[in-house]
C-alpha cells in the first residue's frame, strides 16, 4: 500500500471513528512525534560527545545563571 493510500485510509478511520478512537489515535500519534524528537536529541548529543563538544558542570552552571539574568 502506498503512502498516499495509507493516508487516505487513515483519514477514513478518523472521519468514521468515535470519540474514544479519536482520542486514542491522537495520543498514539503525539507519543510517536515526541519520541522522534527525543531520538533526534539523543543522536545529536551522542554526536556532540564523540566530537568533544562537551561542557563541564561548572560551565553549565554559569550558562544557567546567565540565562536567569
Amino acid at each position: 500500500m502506498s503512502t498516499l493510500e495509507l493516508k487516505q485510509e487513515l483519514h477514513q478511520f478518523i472521519n468514521e471513528g468515535d470519540e474514544k478512537f479519536i482520542k486514542m489515535f491522537y495520543e498514539m500519534a503525539k507519543a510517536y512525534s515526541v519520541q522522534l524528537k527525543k531520538d533526534k536529541m539523543i543522536a545529536e548529543s551522542e554526536s556532540d560527545i564523540k566530537s568533544g563538544r562537551i561542557h563541564s558542570q561548572a560551565e553549565v552552571q554559569k550558562m544557567i545563571e546567565s540565562w536567569k539574568e
